[in-house]
């Protein structure tokens, strides 16, 4: 029924996931920030973009989090994203809801969510070629939202004090920071991404808070590749859930 399709382990808690070779997969920075989020027992969790729903399949292993939603434009992914809930059997904790996340305040009701996570597209749609793929184009472009739709969304999901987490190229960090107070939303946690020690970096993960005070926490640089070119340790620690494994 699905012939371009593929079931990918994803080395935490054998989590599964089902993925389309024809469409966007996701990448190593979802990872990143999923192992990245903080969430308790209480907290409900809402994944803006969720794509194949990779991010609430890992922050369900990673936190305790009861309740992640993931918030997904197009059907057929979504649909595949469910599928994906259902094969590792997290019904009870992750729902995957089809619809725009400009409506999402509609859809789900203001400050409703005390975590608000999100891996948006990277590109305006002024850079490099858009995928003729919509698919593909709705995830690497800001074809289906910006990022100040992303930002004005998660402010009227997130409850006072919520946290609002992201990945992120750094060439839009100045752009992000100053969409998020904008908005309300306080930077207090940034953590930079190096694909190698002496390179530049090239991402940016950060916690941001719903009506936070001011006062940026910078931590050490998270990176990537050694200099053989395989992953460092704590990546390894991240990738395979401190399971000594090669790849």
């Amino acid at each position: 029924r699905y012939p371009t399709e593929m079931i990918d382990d994803l080395l935490c808690k054998d989590l599964k996931i089902i993925q389309d070779e024809k469409s966007y997969r996701f990448a190593i920075d979802a990872v990143l920030l999923a192992n990245f989020v903080k969430a308790g027992k209480k907290d409900r969790v809402i994944d803006l973009g969720t794509g194949s729903g990779v991010i609430p399949l890992l922050v369900s292993a990673k936190t305790e989090a009861k309740q992640i939603v993931g918030l997904e434009i197009l059907e057929d992914v979504a649909e595949r994203a469910k599928r994906s809930v259902e094969m590792n059997d997290l019904q009870q904790r992750i729902k995957i809801v089809c619809g725009d996340l400009k409506d999402a305040a509609e859809i789900f009701g203001r400050e409703s969510f005390s975590v608000v996570v999100t891996n948006p597209p990277y590109m305006t749609i002024n850079e490099g070629k858009i995928s003729p793929d919509t698919k593909i184009a709705i995830a690497r472009h800001e074809v289906a939202a910006t990022l100040e739709d992303i930002i004005k969304s998660a402010s009227s999901l997130l409850t006072f004090g919520g946290r609002f987490y992201m990945v992120y190229r750094t060439f839009r960090m100045a752009e992000a920071f100053w969409v998020l107070k904008k908005h309300g939303i306080e930077p207090k946690i940034l953590r930079i991404i190096q694909p190698r020690e002496k390179e530049e970096a090239n991402l940016f993960m950060l916690m941001a808070k719903k009506g936070g005070k001011t006062g940026l926490t910078v931590m050490p640089p998270l990176v990537v590749y050694n200099d053989t070119g395989e992953y460092t340790k704590e990546i390894m620690s991240i990738y395979f859930d401190g399971l000594d494994k090669k790849r």
